[in-house]
Protein backbone atom coordinates (compact mmCIF):
# COMPACT_ATOMS: atom_id res chain seq x y z
CA UNK A 1 0.00 0.00 0.00
CA UNK A 2 1.75 3.13 -1.24
CA UNK A 3 0.65 5.91 1.52
CA UNK A 4 1.88 9.55 1.09
CA UNK A 5 2.34 11.38 4.62
CA UNK A 6 -0.91 14.11 5.03
CA UNK A 7 0.73 17.58 5.78
CA UNK A 8 0.50 18.38 9.35
CA UNK A 9 1.80 14.39 9.88
CA UNK A 10 5.14 15.05 10.80
CA UNK A 11 3.66 16.36 14.46
CA UNK A 12 2.62 14.39 17.49
CA UNK A 13 -0.94 14.44 16.88
CA UNK A 14 -2.12 12.64 13.42
CA UNK A 15 -4.11 14.80 10.90
CA UNK A 16 -6.18 12.70 9.42
CA UNK A 17 -8.09 9.14 11.05
CA UNK A 18 -10.83 6.85 10.51
CA UNK A 19 -12.84 5.35 13.47
CA UNK A 20 -14.26 1.74 14.07
CA UNK A 21 -17.53 1.22 15.33
CA UNK A 22 -16.26 -2.53 15.93
CA UNK A 23 -19.51 -4.43 16.25
CA UNK A 24 -19.90 -8.43 15.92
CA UNK A 25 -22.31 -8.04 12.66
CA UNK A 26 -20.95 -4.68 11.27
CA UNK A 27 -18.48 -1.87 11.70
CA UNK A 28 -19.87 1.47 11.35
CA UNK A 29 -16.48 3.48 9.56
CA UNK A 30 -15.85 7.27 10.01
CA UNK A 31 -13.30 9.80 8.83
CA UNK A 32 -12.60 13.04 10.86
CA UNK A 33 -9.70 15.48 10.91
CA UNK A 34 -7.72 17.14 14.55
CA UNK A 35 -7.96 20.52 12.73
CA UNK A 36 -11.51 21.02 12.80
CA UNK A 37 -12.33 18.66 15.37
CA UNK A 38 -15.37 16.99 12.92
CA UNK A 39 -16.14 13.47 11.66
CA UNK A 40 -18.05 12.34 8.57
CA UNK A 41 -19.37 8.97 9.12
CA UNK A 42 -18.81 6.71 5.84
CA UNK A 43 -20.33 3.67 5.78
CA UNK A 44 -20.50 -0.03 7.18
CA UNK A 45 -18.17 -2.92 6.68
CA UNK A 46 -19.55 -6.36 7.43
CA UNK A 47 -18.44 -8.62 9.63
CA UNK A 48 -18.90 -12.55 8.60
CA UNK A 49 -18.91 -15.54 10.57
CA UNK A 50 -16.21 -13.32 12.77
CA UNK A 51 -14.35 -11.88 10.49
CA UNK A 52 -14.04 -8.23 9.07
CA UNK A 53 -14.48 -7.85 5.12
CA UNK A 54 -10.53 -6.73 5.34
CA UNK A 55 -10.53 -5.96 1.68
CA UNK A 56 -12.92 -2.88 2.34
CA UNK A 57 -11.10 -2.14 5.33
CA UNK A 58 -7.89 -1.68 3.40
CA UNK A 59 -9.56 0.00 0.56
CA UNK A 60 -10.97 2.23 3.38
CA UNK A 61 -7.44 3.11 4.47
CA UNK A 62 -6.11 3.20 1.14
CA UNK A 63 -8.26 5.76 0.22
CA UNK A 64 -8.82 8.10 3.09
CA UNK A 65 -4.65 7.30 3.83
CA UNK A 66 -4.96 8.35 7.53
CA UNK A 67 -2.58 9.00 9.48
CA UNK A 68 -3.93 6.84 12.59
CA UNK A 69 -6.99 4.68 13.19
CA UNK A 70 -9.34 4.75 16.52
CA UNK A 71 -11.42 1.78 17.66
CA UNK A 72 -14.40 2.15 19.82
CA UNK A 73 -13.89 0.48 23.61
CA UNK A 74 -17.00 -0.88 23.91
CA UNK A 75 -17.47 -0.42 27.76
CA UNK A 76 -20.55 -1.17 30.47
CA UNK A 77 -21.72 2.01 32.04
CA UNK A 78 -19.94 1.49 34.73
CA UNK A 79 -16.26 1.13 32.72
CA UNK A 80 -16.39 -2.53 33.07
CA UNK A 81 -15.80 -4.85 29.68
CA UNK A 82 -18.60 -6.29 27.77
CA UNK A 83 -18.77 -9.52 25.85
CA UNK A 84 -17.37 -7.67 22.67
CA UNK A 85 -14.69 -6.37 23.96
CA UNK A 86 -12.37 -8.82 23.71
CA UNK A 87 -13.24 -8.90 19.70
CA UNK A 88 -13.31 -5.04 19.71
CA UNK A 89 -9.51 -5.58 21.19
CA UNK A 90 -8.40 -8.14 18.63
CA UNK A 91 -9.79 -6.04 15.80
CA UNK A 92 -7.71 -3.18 17.03
CA UNK A 93 -4.83 -4.82 17.34
CA UNK A 94 -5.23 -6.68 14.00
CA UNK A 95 -5.60 -3.46 12.19
CA UNK A 96 -2.42 -2.15 13.43
CA UNK A 97 -0.61 -4.96 12.68
CA UNK A 98 -2.28 -5.20 8.92
CA UNK A 99 -1.79 -1.35 8.25
CA UNK A 100 1.17 -0.37 10.44
CA UNK A 101 -1.01 2.68 11.75
CA UNK A 102 -1.24 3.72 15.04
CA UNK A 103 -4.40 2.60 16.74
CA UNK A 104 -5.73 4.73 19.34
CA UNK A 105 -9.00 3.45 21.74
CA UNK A 106 -11.78 5.49 22.53
CA UNK A 107 -14.64 5.19 25.13
CA UNK A 108 -17.95 4.50 23.38
CA UNK A 109 -20.13 4.54 25.87
CA UNK A 110 -23.90 5.59 24.88
CA UNK A 111 -22.45 6.03 21.41
CA UNK A 112 -25.12 3.96 19.65
CA UNK A 113 -27.87 6.01 22.06
CA UNK A 114 -26.64 9.29 20.57
CA UNK A 115 -26.54 8.06 17.45
CA UNK A 116 -30.35 6.63 17.23
CA UNK A 117 -31.49 9.80 18.67
CA UNK A 118 -29.88 11.95 15.71
CA UNK A 119 -31.09 9.57 13.55
CA UNK A 120 -34.92 8.34 12.68
CA UNK A 121 -33.90 5.48 10.38
CA UNK A 122 -31.28 2.91 11.58
CA UNK A 123 -29.37 2.05 7.86
CA UNK A 124 -26.55 4.70 8.94
CA UNK A 125 -26.68 3.71 12.69
CA UNK A 126 -23.30 2.14 12.69
CA UNK A 127 -21.56 4.60 10.54
CA UNK A 128 -23.33 7.54 12.68
CA UNK A 129 -21.94 5.95 16.47
CA UNK A 130 -18.06 5.41 14.53
CA UNK A 131 -18.53 9.47 13.92
CA UNK A 132 -19.97 10.69 17.78
CA UNK A 133 -16.94 8.00 18.97
CA UNK A 134 -14.14 10.33 16.90
CA UNK A 135 -15.56 13.70 17.46
CA UNK A 136 -15.95 12.83 21.38
CA UNK A 137 -11.82 11.39 21.25
CA UNK A 138 -11.05 14.55 19.23
CA UNK A 139 -12.51 16.64 21.56
CA UNK A 140 -10.73 14.88 24.64
CA UNK A 141 -7.26 15.22 22.38
CA UNK A 142 -8.29 19.00 22.05
CA UNK A 143 -8.44 19.74 25.75
CA UNK A 144 -5.73 17.52 26.68
CA UNK A 145 -3.97 19.90 24.82
CA UNK A 146 -5.29 23.16 25.67
CA UNK A 147 -4.58 21.93 29.44
CA UNK A 148 -0.42 21.14 28.67
CA UNK A 149 -0.90 24.52 27.05
CA UNK A 150 -1.93 26.34 30.16
CA UNK A 151 0.04 24.38 32.15
CA UNK A 152 3.62 25.58 30.86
Amino acid sequence: MNRPQNPGAGCNEPTRLLCFDYGEKRIGVAVGQRLTGTATPLETVAVRRGRPDWDRVAALIDEWRPDALVVGNPLNMDGTRQAVTDSADRFAHRLKGRFSLPVFRADERLSTVEAKNLLQRTRDLDAVSAQLILETWLAGRAEEARAAERGR
